[in-house]
């Protein structure tokens, strides 16, 4: 066992470990310690700059879902964008879950998010589910206010997969750019440019949320698809 593995399971919380197995059916249970994200965090502080740090960082695959956990947190005080764009795309195609995805936010694509534009075409365009999981995710975080575009709604509404975890992620975005940027979201509904399961439950997901009009939730039901 190396030491960081040690330091990780000295922060284990097996009550913790069982909720983290029942919310990744994707990841083997085995592989789960079972760690609090505010200590996997805290963890990633203490190491970061470190040359244990680097070491952990440069050692792929890692064995355990919280490593994993552990390298993404990493990443987010890597400075240099370039070097955070490999270092994001080393690691995206070993991630085999949601909740690793989602929880990875690196500050330099924060800091120049428009650079990260011709990454997330390549992300999108992936084999690797996750991998387009969390380009779509990108586009969700940084391109729905200010900087938005229609034509990423375009992009999201383009991918195809038989992965419920991206067809998920779809369906999440399309609810967030309805609160968002309703009008420019809205076409690619009542076009029916995605498939019936994800169309229904970004619809569902729009209704459900408290940052979306009544009159617009009004209209999305008449567009459900049967």
């Amino acid at each position: 066992m190396t030491e960081i593995q040690k330091r990780l399971f000295a922060l284990q919380d097996t009550e913790y470990r069982a909720f983290t197995i029942k919310l990744n059916p994707s990841v083997d249970p085995d592989a789960v310690i079972g760690i609090r994200i505010p200590a996997l965090r805290a963890l990633a502080k203490e190491l970061k700059g470190t040359a244990q740090a680097a070491d952990f960082l440069a050692a792929l695959p890692h064995r355990f879902f919280e490593e994993y956990s552990l390298h993404s947190f990493l990443l987010s005080y890597v400075k240099d964008f370039d070097e955070a764009v490999r270092e994001a795309e080393r690691l995206l195609p070993y991630l085999n879950s949601w909740a690793l995805t989602d929880s990875m936010r690196i500050k330099a694509f924060d800091r120049n998010p428009e650079r990260l534009l011709p990454h997330i075409d390549r992300w999108l365009c992936s084999d690797h589910a996750y991998t387009v999981r969390y380009g779509i995710l990108c586009l969700m975080n940084l391109f729905l206010d200010e900087r938005f575009d229609p034509a990423y709604c375009d992009k999201v509404a383009a991918v195809r997969s038989d992965e419920y975890y991206v067809n998920m992620m779809i369906a999440w975005y399309f609810a967030t750019a309805l609160a968002k940027q309703y009008d420019a979201a809205l076409p690619c509904l009542e076009q029916q440019r995605l498939d019936i399961w994800t169309h229904n439950k970004a619809i569902r997901k729009a209704i459900e949320s408290y940052r979306v009009s009544d009159a617009h939730k009004a209209y999305l039901r008449t567009l459900t698809r049967r």
